[in-house]
């Protein structure tokens, strides 16, 4: 989808940095090693150095070091095409991975894409995709869905949700349009906190519905950021094998819409979005922009998006 970037989205995107009462918003949590912490990835771990000099100067300088990380799977991040795959058939977790057998975005093969299980990706990484600098569209459905509180953990937000949200905002003429960039704010970013003494946020969440998927990749939604751990609904228990996933989720695919947006529609998820103060705001529309390090064949990569934009009413 990152194809429908260009002159035509920077211009629609221009109109909303002009406004008078236009404010820039950080969509991004601060990255630290208390924050919320993936459980599919290794912990974030970055320790602060001594302060240091150079012989016969006068200059002091300070630097960090990275201890551990999966960088592209923490706190607010982005996700590469190639983070996800299709296998031709169900997994039984017994026998050895049959990873020659997958198959990505565009039809690439895992030779094409990895060929090697410490091989970075060769194709599909995030050092492939492009600045993303285009219209974005905000839909709060913390009030919407949730009447004023954070979305259950494995609700969805349906097909039939994006169309009544648009119109509940007065976006119903516009709608979404090909290269804009969909936030949806559940709430569920409410319980991001740091230091993270509850361990609660990454264990469940609201997510977007399979219809829904479909839906954005009709409109050629080009990205897709909740304020949420997995984009994909998951309810409580799922995650230890006690629990189903919501209804309408193919049998084998239990993280469809990463499957779908990724593997299928080559649409970009961000997880974690900071949406609460836009949404605060009703920054409906904005002018978003979007960098994820150039990483050379990397999964995913930490990212920054922020958004430009005035208040609505």
């Amino acid at each position: 989808m990152a194809n429908t970037l260009g002159p035509e989205t920077w211009k629609r995107c221009a109109p909303h940095l002009a406004k008078a009462k236009a404010k820039s918003y950080e969509l991004s949590f601060v990255r630290s090693n208390t924050m919320p912490q993936s459980p599919f990835a290794i912990p974030h771990k970055e320790n602060a150095k001594p302060t240091v000099g150079i012989p016969g100067t006068y200059h002091a300088f300070n630097t960090d070091e990275t201890v551990s990380d999966d960088p592209g799977q923490q706190g607010t991040q982005m996700d590469a095409l190639g983070h996800f795959a299709v296998l031709p058939e169900k997994w039984d977790g017994k026998s050895e991975f049959p990873s020659k057998g997958a198959k990505y975005y565009g039809g690439f093969t895992q030779a094409d894409v990895k060929p090697t299980p410490d091989s970075p990706l060769k194709k599909l990484g995030i050092d492939k995709a492009p600045p993303i600098v285009t219209t974005a569209v905000l839909l709060d459905a913390k009030s919407y869905l949730g009447k004023g509180k954070p979305m259950e953990p494995g609700a969805v937000v349906t097909a039939k949700d994006i169309d009544g949200m648009l119109k509940a905002q007065g976006l119903g003429k516009r709608g979404l349009q090909a290269g804009d960039v969909l936030y949806i704010y559940t709430g569920w970013g409410d319980f991001w906190k740091d230091p993270d003494t509850e361990k609660f946020y990454y264990t469940k969440g609201p997510g977007l519905g399979y219809d829904a998927a479909k839906l954005i990749a009709e409109k050629k939604i080009v990205l897709v950021a909740l304020d949420n751990p997995f984009t994909d609904p998951v309810p409580e228990g799922m995650l230890q094998g006690k629990a189903a996933p919501p209804a309408g989720v193919p049998d084998g695919l239990p993280f469809v819409i990463h499957h779908n947006n990724l593997a299928v529609a080559g649409i970009h998820n961000i997880q974690n979005a900071n949406l609460g103060e836009l949404a605060k705001d009703k920054v409906w529309l904005s002018c978003t922009m979007i960098l994820p390090l150039r990483t050379q064949g990397g999964s995913g990569s930490p990212v920054r998006p922020v958004a430009i934009g005035a208040a609505g009413r």
